[in-house]
């Protein structure tokens, strides 16, 4: 791909409710990357069974190597119709995007999704086709650097109905947000986030429906190579900085023997930024052609946590502490590359150390970042 998808997500739950009643997936393989967006009927518990049935379905499917007219004839022929509104269970948007830049979007009574490039809207033809009684709208187009797509729920467009705008925020009104925000140079997470912010207002704080956002943008990719401990043969130390430095894109050391490893290699010295100090949180370090430095364990568990608590990038931008800034880093990313040394930690469990990695890289490709790792 010669580009990289930066995929913002963000939802609002109704207001009373638990549990969002729409769902969203995101799954790349090798050759593509899919977004699902699923909007069940209702609210609540069945909505989110519904919205989540579907949007596991498709990613499923995807995932065992289906083709995704295969995944639209499943659905189409699985949703069943509510007898009372005539409405289908559940919704869903498909965008599927090609490493050659081909994308294919699939929409099924969502409404329909914005494409632009740079501070304009894109006007693709859609197809209606009927597959089972059921009326899908498709698109095919080319995706390239500077292209963007946003796909909604109807809790955005009915956003303010009957309260400040009479008629809701409507398709039109959306579209005229979107392309400010388009004119801002900001990730796709600031975008879906300001969206649902602007939602809310409109809600007068309380949410008559579930909101989603799901923002896909089209960019040369942001990369980062994350060092995270030592490797296991001490002989492996020169090689594993070599190729630390030589990586594109920005890099990260997190652990204080790593640090110590890569400036004595470097040649420089490493020093304690105690700004960055904070209660829980060891302080960061710096070294010399090193853009982060880090504790180990400790500030990516810390890292992890941010995501688990689905902290606002905006807010990361602004965090001093280590974990917050190793959070930011990554989420502004595209393609992240982790090597992960293996040597035996007197300080701290190898393995309690692995299973922390492999959480925080499962929950980035969730995420939709290009993922890959090396031990060494």
């Amino acid at each position: 791909m010669k580009f990289s998808l930066d995929i913002g997500q963000c939802q609002l739950l109704k207001a009373g409710e638990e549990l969002c009643g729409d769902s969203i997936e995101v799954v790349r393989n090798r050759s593509s990357v899919i977004a699902v967006l699923s909007d069940g009927l209702g609210s609540g518990v069945k909505a989110r069974i519904l919205s989540s049935l579907t949007a596991k379905t498709t990613a499923t499917m995807l995932r065992m190597g289906g083709e995704i007219e295969e995944v639209i004839e499943t659905l189409a022929h699985t949703l069943p119709i509510c007898r009372v509104r005539k409405l289908a269970y559940s919704t869903f948007s498909i965008i599927q995007i090609l490493d050659n830049g081909r994308a294919y979007l699939v929409e099924y009574d969502n409404p329909p999704a914005y494409l632009g490039r740079g501070e304009r809207l894109r006007d693709v033809g859609r197809n209606c086709r009927m597959i089972n009684e059921k009326k899908v709208h498709e698109a095919f187009f080319d995706f390239s650097a500077g292209d963007w797509l946003v796909m909604v729920s109807d809790g955005v467009v009915h956003a303010g109905i009957g309260g400040i705008l009479d008629r809701g925020w409507g398709w039109t009104g959306v579209r005229g947000f979107i392309l400010e925000l388009a004119g801002k140079e900001q990730p796709a997470a600031l975008w879906a986030q300001e969206l649902i912010q602007r939602c809310r207002e409109l809600y007068a704080g309380h949410p008559g429906d579930d909101v989603s956002v799901v923002v896909i943008r089209a960019l040369c990719p942001r990369q980062v190579t994350v060092l995270i401990g030592p490797p296991g043969d001490r002989s492996f130390d020169r090689q594993v900085v070599g190729k630390l430095m030589h990586s594109p894109g920005k890099k990260v050391v997190c652990g204080g023997t790593t640090g110590n490893i890569v400036a004595r290699e470097l040649g420089e010295k490493i020093a304690v930024d105690l700004s960055t100090r904070s209660d829980r949180i060891p302080p960061a370090g710096v070294i010399a052609g090193i853009d982060l430095v880090t504790e180990g364990t400790l500030t990516v568990l810390y890292a992890l946590e941010y995501f688990h608590r689905d902290v606002p990038v905006n807010q990361l931008l602004k965090s001093r502490d280590g974990a917050g800034r190793l959070a930011s880093i990554l989420l502004q990313s595209d393609v992240i590359h982790f090597m992960v040394g293996m040597a035996a930690n007197p300080a701290g469990d190898c393995a309690y150390k692995l299973q922390t990695v492999k959480q925080l890289i499962g929950l980035l490709r969730k995420k939709g970042k290009d993922v890959t790792v090396e031990y060494n």
